[in-house]
């Protein structure tokens, strides 16, 4: 599959009513309806382009796959393959740089989509899913494996680049003593 196929995002979804999910098809055409021009978010327009290069990636598949018939590990293998198209520098263990954030020279090391990328792809491309008529319980972008692949890849590229990724905690404004507190209001 090359490049240009999967870089056809402007195809349109129409709706396949024998199975009631939505499934993309190419198409000249940029909207849906003769009702007049909405502006969609940038999130929105993201979720839309992210559906339609997934529903190209499904119909160059060999066998094509429908929508359908799509699992995790279909998720799994377009997640890899995307990896080629990456830009973060992932040091291998082999690699002297394996562990620096920022390496002082040049390596051969290989470029792979980042984790917080694939993270929000994901979170797009399943909510477009539910969006476009599919059970959350069938959604293929929420199995396990896609999870612990997700996962598998945070922790793989902040061992390579040297930094944890810890859940932000939530900031508390601070208390003041009781001395430096305002006297209450007297009613």
């Amino acid at each position: 599959m090359d490049v240009a196929q999967v870089q056809d995002v402007d195809s349109i979804i129409t709706t396949n009513f024998n199975t009631n999910m939505l499934s993309p098809t190419a198409s000249s055409s940029s909207s849906t309806s003769s009702s007049p021009a909405t502006t969609l978010s940038r999130y929105e327009n993201q979720k839309r382009r992210d559906w339609n290069t997934f529903g190209q990636y499904l119909r160059n598949h060999r066998p094509p796959l429908t929508l359908s018939r799509c699992s995790g590990a279909h998720v799994l293998e377009f997640l890899r393959y995307l990896d080629q198209f990456g830009k973060t520098k992932v040091h291998t263990q082999l690699c002297p740089f394996f562990g620096h954030p920022n390496p002082p020279a040049p390596c051969p090391c290989p470029l792979r989509q980042a984790w917080g990328s694939l993270d929000a792809l994901i979170g797009r491309l399943r909510a477009a899913y539910e969006e476009n008529g599919g059970k959350p319980e069938t959604n293929p972008f929420g199995a396990r494996a896609v999870r612990l692949y997700l996962r598998e890849v945070r922790d793989s590229q902040a061992k390579a680049r040297g930094i944890s990724y810890e859940k932000k905690k939530r900031k508390r404004p601070p208390q003041l003593p009781q001395s430096l507190q305002p006297p209450a209001p007297l009613s």
